[in-house]
């Protein structure tokens, strides 16, 4: 069963890295909605979610060391070092990360360093996999508007 999860994790890791392929730097960072939601801001709250839940939930080492924002909402501000390449870069790497930090663990593994309590590998990976399938069609429509329009 881990192994089908991680699959199904891993094709939405990379359908969601994927929505930037061929843009401009500009339309990546095109906001078309209220929020700061944007194909560039996108692919950045993603590596946000890998290293909260793999590195954060495993390790327990507080956000403020990781370097990581405090609020979900604040992993989709974007500043002026934030290319497509660099960002797509650190969410590979952090799902490489993710993936090499949950290989020996099982399912019923507890991650205790999550805000929300202690959870198991298991809740983690079908909450991952929630929140990238979101994210994924959130990212199609974006992107629709971006080339379509």
């Amino acid at each position: 069963m881990k192994t089908e999860i991680e699959t199904f994790i891993d094709e939405h890791r990379t359908l969601i890295n994927s929505c930037l392929d061929g843009l401009t730097e500009e339309q990546a960072r095109r906001s078309l909605v209220a929020s700061r939601t944007t194909l560039l801001g996108l692919v950045k709250h993603a590596t946000f979610v890998e290293k909260v839940w793999f590195n954060e939930g495993i390790t327990c080492t507080p956000r403020t060391e990781l370097g990581l924002p405090a609020t979900p909402d604040e992993s989709f501000v974007l500043t002026d070092d934030d290319t497509i390449e660099s960002v797509r870069t650190a969410h590979r790497e952090a799902c490489e990360a993710s993936r090499r930090a949950t290989a020996d663990l099982d399912l019923d593994y507890v991650l205790r360093g999550n805000r929300r309590g202690p959870r198991t590998l298991r809740w983690v990976y079908l909450h991952v996999l929630r929140e990238l399938a979101q994210h994924c069609g959130h990212a199609d429509i974006l992107r629709e508007q971006i080339t379509k329009g």
